[in-house]
């Protein structure tokens, strides 16, 4: 798709923009094929070198001048193009010191896990800077939290939840805030974080840079936009929730979810291509049920993360997956967003999301870097309507293979079940009469008119004798 772009000369700092003719991406690419042409810092390179890194995305081409400029941004990319150094480089290439201890670069993330990677990215592009980073979350103890933010931050990462905590507190102060980041600000509205944003955007100062980056925009986020954000330039690579062209998406139409059991079994046992998956779950007891299903199958390939792990447990089951020591992850949507793990082969959806747009994010932990993966979804008849809705976002069909020899299972769990239909929500009301209704003697049928005054009322004043006996004493005395 065609678009109009500014080339920056080297050497940034008082040269104006020089307007291109229109080009496409891959024009803009071969201008500006290397880190090298952005001129970044010699410290900020030296570390961008060492990562590895050569040839910035499209996403961080367009985001770099934006950000540059100081004015407030939303960004919209699939996931897996690099938006987490969209945003990180052109704050980074305006570093300067500063003598202050309280943050100057707010990042919110929705969970633990994206916290502890983003804050990862910043100290790595760092390590040549005087920058100080921290990331907060909760499920730990905040009393060391507050010790490290004492020490001084200039980054400050975290969730919502725990960042107001700290500013209600009193331990984090918004003062010297420069520029504000919201990641995936639609999964934080999901996941029941408006009040916390809302809070923490009240307390910063007007005058700041807002930064926002997700994969797809929702009407909620919409309004959110024209609340808090001052006119910001749309930078958009695709329509929200199309997904990355080099991910293969295959489904089954399976009956129920002991038989998807069965499948996931025979294609782990059979598909010797399945090196690195994601087994994606709807809720944390089917989660429980298929990690230990798989763990009787496949001992000791697979881990376990969802919400009701503890913090250490989930770091330390990514750290073995990272490195190679497991197969794959039993994993709720808590991994869904922004997780950038290395060369996943297959996702693999045992139960459709229930939200459309979250099956684009599952699907885009494989496909990362510009190389290729493949989405697995597992669909029950329940399912399709959703699988339908997901397709006509994505204005693309999963293509659906027939089922291999497995044994089908006729047992139903108890999710599966339907539900039956309480007909009498509230109270029945009190029938007139009936047979447990009789008269009520004639003594109880007295209406209680009060007390002998209210039966017969004075026919004169009431007298306080005390006063009047006063009063005439008075008179007496003159």
């Amino acid at each position: 798709m065609p678009c109009l772009v500014w080339v920056f000369l080297k050497g940034f700092n008082g040269l104006k923009p020089i307007p291109l003719k229109l080009c496409t991406f891959a024009e803009i690419r071969i201008s500006m094929s290397t880190f090298q042409d952005l001129d970044l810092p010699k410290s900020l390179q030296k570390a961008v070198d060492a990562l590895g890194y050569s040839t910035p995305t499209p996403i961080q081409l367009k985001s770099m001048p934006v950000i540059l400029s100081g004015r407030d941004m939303m960004g919209i990319a699939q996931t897996g193009t690099g938006k987490t150094f969209a945003y990180l480089l052109p704050i980074l290439k305006q570093w300067k010191f500063q003598n202050t201890h309280t943050p100057r670069v707010l990042i919110l993330v929705p969970t633990r896990e994206l916290v502890v990677q983003v804050a990862g990215e910043v100290e790595k592009l760092t390590q040549h800077m005087s920058v100080r980073t921290l990331g907060v979350y909760g499920g730990v103890n905040i009393n060391t939290q507050k010790t490290a933010v004492y020490q001084g931050i200039d980054i400050l990462v975290g969730t919502p939840g725990r960042v107001m905590d700290l500013a209600l507190d009193n331990v984090v102060r918004f003062d010297e805030i420069q520029k504000l980041v919201i990641d995936e600000f639609d999964e934080m509205l999901n996941l029941g974080f408006r009040f916390q944003v809302t809070s923490i955007l009240s307390m910063l100062k007007a005058k700041r840079q807002n930064i926002l980056f997700s994969a797809t925009m929702t009407d909620e986020v919409d309004e959110m936009l024209d609340e808090y954000f001052d006119f910001p330039v749309e930078v958009s690579l695709a329509p929200s929730g199309t997904p990355l062209e080099k991910i293969t998406q295959l489904g089954y139409r399976v009956p129920n979810f002991l038989t998807k059991l069965n499948l996931l079994k025979e294609l782990l046992q059979n598909d010797e291509t399945m090196t690195r998956l994601l087994i994606f779950i709807n809720n944390k007891k089917s989660a429980d049920l298929v990690s230990q299903a798989l763990e009787e199958a496949f001992p000791e390939q697979f881990g376990l993360i969802h919400s009701n792990k503890s913090q250490n447990y989930r770091l330390n089951t990514m750290a073995s997956f990272q490195e190679g020591s497991l197969r794959g992850i039993v994993t709720t949507d808590v991994m869904a967003r922004g997780l950038d793990i290395s060369d996943i082969t297959h996702v693999i959806n045992l139960e459709f999301p229930e939200v459309p747009e979250q099956y684009i994010h599952r699907i885009g932990r494989t496909g990362r870097a510009d190389k290729t993966g493949i989405a697995l979804s597992f669909v029950s008849p329940k399912e399709e309507e959703i699988q339908i809705e997901a397709e006509i976002l994505m204005e693309k069909e999963i293509t659906f293979l027939p089922l291999p020899a497995i044994t089908i299972e006729d047992k139903l769990l108890e999710f599966e079940k339907e539900k039956k239909k309480i007909k009498m929500l509230l109270k029945r009301p009190k029938k007139e009469g009936g047979e447990a209704f009789h008269e009520k003697k004639d003594k109880n049928k007295k209406v209680n008119l009060g007390g002998p005054g209210k039966r017969t009322p004075r026919k004169t004043e009431s007298r306080n004798r005390e006063v009047e006996r006063k009063r005439a004493e008075k008179r007496k005395k003159r």
